[in-house]
């Protein structure tokens, strides 16, 4: 299982098994066949029990590959991988920053300006730009040129009093959210793209030069400060905010998590260790796989499929085999994605007493209607068993950071907190995914520790946390300390 396998269970699962399971449910509404589907939601929801130990297991696998991915390149399913990010943000910073958010077939540009401890970030203030699909194939220079070019309009848009300080470059925190290898803070070469983007003539290279090249090339002197993914822009942005942020998590279409690590405490960085003591590692977590984890052949069959093609498999099996839904397999329940996590999270939030938005959701969306109340209700057990699963392996995962940093316990006369940055729409919009998540780490954890362990929404780590990891990393940094 690979990257998928961790993802399903832990994030995509959410609205993964869910539609997956929906099909099997389908065929039940027969006579004798009810049965039949309750048997398959027992089977189903045993496969993805989370007992404490099992937990547990979890954890202490992941610490292990934490350990393992830190000595040596290859040498663990977790990559672990060096982000040259040796100075966080401390809430110092002051000045004007901007941050350019390639991620997809639209990018961000932002202008931030900072006010240090006593304002923090004084004015934001940003533009979305599409990318028309011939750039997404075509060339190089084509691509960032038009990057360049949107960037430098927004440059000019510089109201009064948000100008550099005189002889003094703009700086620029550039989140790249496709595959790179990083040889710097502000050097990263493009291993392949993804998300519809086909443009070999920049695989291989340094997609900082790339944009570089391309700004020269349009009169914009801007300098690139940093190069980051978004896991770590959201723990600079934590970081900014509170300096007890120890790592960051990210739990949406995707998940990653990043942390803070001793320099010390990574054996294959063979560089002179940084001023500052600390690397954050961007630990590449969707990559985590152990026996331990309650897969299910609906996990498998996403992981085969993807991307994630395989993702309503369970609902499949569900309409086809107990004939849950009617005699006919409802059609639209074989479309790929066509249940969404935010459908799921309002089923599994319906509270009112005939399920009324678990049944407009399955009309509206589905085009499956005439439901029966035990039918609906089926559906809200099928809920909570996926998200249950993700929330509490999700809560694992953290767990076994938190074990490798020795946070696990609580030591005589020490008061350490340490605050996990979280960003995605399952924590901030799933109410029900975020309550069974930080249960889960008081119950993994104990009363005692847990109450030195807190969770905090981060919001927009990919836009403002690359406009501050900008100002940790200012080639005029020490100019103003002096």
């Amino acid at each position: 299982m690979g990257k998928v396998a961790v993802g399903a269970a832990v994030v995509c699962a959410a609205a993964v098994c869910a539609a997956a399971a929906l099909v099997v449910m389908h065929r039940m509404r027969c006579s004798g066949k009810w049965a039949r589907a309750m048997a398959i939601l027992r089977e189903f929801e045993e496969k993805c029990g989370t007992p404490s130990g099992k937990l547990r297991q979890v954890a202490d696998a992941m610490t292990v590959e934490m350990h393992a991915g830190l000595a040596s390149e290859g040498g663990s399913k977790l990559k672990m991988l060096i982000s040259y990010v040796d100075n966080l943000p401390t809430g110092d910073e002051k000045g004007l920053f901007y941050a350019l958010d390639l991620g997809g077939t639209n990018f961000r540009v932002l202008r931030v300006v900072l006010g240090g401890k006593d304002d923090l970030v004084v004015k934001k203030e940003f533009e979305e730009v599409s990318i028309p699909p011939h750039l997404m194939t075509g060339s190089s220079d084509a691509l960032f040129d038009y990057i360049a070019e949107a960037l430098a309009k927004f440059v000019a848009k510089e109201g009064e009093g948000l100008h550099p300080s005189p002889g003094q470059q703009r700086e620029l925190g550039f989140t790249f959210s496709f595959p790179v290898r990083q040889t710097s803070i502000a050097s990263g070469n493009l291993i392949k793209w993804t998300k519809g983007f086909s443009i070999e003539d920049t695989v291989g290279q340094d997609v900082v030069g790339e944009l570089t090249k391309a700004m020269k090339r349009v009169g914009l002197d801007m300098r690139v400060a940093a190069l980051v993914n978004d896991t770590i822009g959201t723990l600079a942005g934590g970081r900014y905010c509170n300096q007890d942020v120890i790592a960051a998590v990210i739990l949406g279409t995707g998940t990653n998590a990043a942390y803070v690590e001793r320099a010390q405490a990574i054996p294959k960085w063979h560089g002179l260790l940084p001023k500052s003591g600390e690397m954050v590692i961007n630990m590449e977590w969707g990559n985590f796989r152990s026996s331990h984890l309650p897969l299910t052949e609906y996990d498998q069959a996403l992981d085969v499929e993807s991307l994630n093609p395989g993702e309503q498999s369970f609902l499949l099996r569900m309409a086809q085999e107990a004939d849950f839904f009617g005699d006919v397999v409802p059609p639209k329940l074989e479309i790929p994605f066509i249940l969404r996590t935010p459908h799921m999270s309002a089923m599994h939030h319906d509270t009112s007493s005939d399920l009324k938005v678990v049944g407009s959701k399955l009309k509206d969306i589905l085009e499956i209607s005439n439901t029966s109340l035990k039918m609906r209700k089926a559906i809200v057990n099928l809920c909570d068993i996926v998200a249950t699963r993700g929330a509490r392996l999700s809560a694992a995962g953290i767990v076994g950071i938190i074990k490798k940093l020795g946070r696990d316990t609580v030591r005589d006369g020490e008061k350490q907190k340490s605050v996990i940055a979280l960003d995605g729409g399952l924590f901030e919009h799933y109410t029900k995914f975020r309550i069974s998540m930080e249960s889960t780490l008081k119950e993994l954890l104990g009363e005692e520790v847990s109450e030195s362990i807190v969770v905090e929404h981060s919001n927009d780590g990919s836009g403002i946390g690359a406009a501050l990891l900008a100002a940790s990393h200012s080639q005029y940094l020490e100019v103003a300390e002096a």
